[in-house]
């Protein structure tokens, strides 16, 4: 391990004992459920970016700083804010739809669960996840740059982009794999622990998402 792993590790840890240390712990699920949007951007900014810094490390052995890495951390963040709106939307919608009998009744909780999971990633993953590719090409090609990302021209983004392996892995591959089963978990947690999972999730979500970029 270098010295880097361990600073890694000790940003995680430390992340972990605010998050499981009660009086921070108060203080992070009152936060979220006042102001959602705030703590969607902090949470998801930091952790995704560390799952892409991970990401590096297992490609290149190293924590090398990717081109843009603010305009990167800002990006996760906007996500972020968009993952609070989507949650509940989603968790919201599949109720709603439930009560209807749009959707089979059940007395187990995995079942509403499972619909939501599965509903989210289906519908909105793909779209967000291509966003976040073309965005990130963005700033590739412009060296992380703004004069030069501002001259970056759509059309040699999405030519540049590997959409094989987007639709091959990203969306064939990690949601029905990876992001449904893991976000059924979440939403069988009571409500205040799911923002714990989904944290813990952008780590992985960067790291996959980067890997995905980057695999050959």
């Amino acid at each position: 391990m270098k010295k880097k792993d361990f600073l890694w590790i000790t940003a995680l840890l430390l992340v972990i004992f605010i998050l499981i240390y009660k009086p921070t712990h108060i203080a992070f699920v009152t936060l979220t459920k006042s102001h959602p949007y705030i703590m969607g951007f902090i949470k998801v900014s930091i952790l995704a970016t560390m799952g892409e810094l991970l990401a590096i490390r297992l490609q290149t052995g190293d924590y090398k700083k990717p081109y843009g890495l603010i305009y990167r951390f800002i990006i996760w963040g906007f996500l972020g804010m968009v993952f609070a709106l989507v949650f509940d939307l989603f968790s919201s919608g599949v109720s709603a739809c439930i009560e209807k009998s749009l959707l089979p009744k059940s007395s187990l909780r995995f079942w509403p669960a499972f619909y939501t999971s599965a509903l989210m990633n289906l519908i909105f993953a793909p779209t967000f996840m291509a966003f976040h590719r073309i965005t990130d090409t963005f700033i590739d090609l412009g060296e992380g740059k703004v004069n030069k990302i501002l001259r970056v021209k759509l059309s040699d983004v999405t030519s540049k982009i590997d959409w094989n392996t987007f639709i091959s892995f990203v969306v064939l591959k990690t949601i029905p794999f990876f992001w449904i089963p893991a976000h059924t978990i979440t939403f069988l947690l009571p409500s205040e622990y799911r923002v714990l999972m989904a944290s813990f999730l952008s780590i992985a979500l960067g790291a996959i998402l980067s890997l995905a970029k980057r695999k050959k």
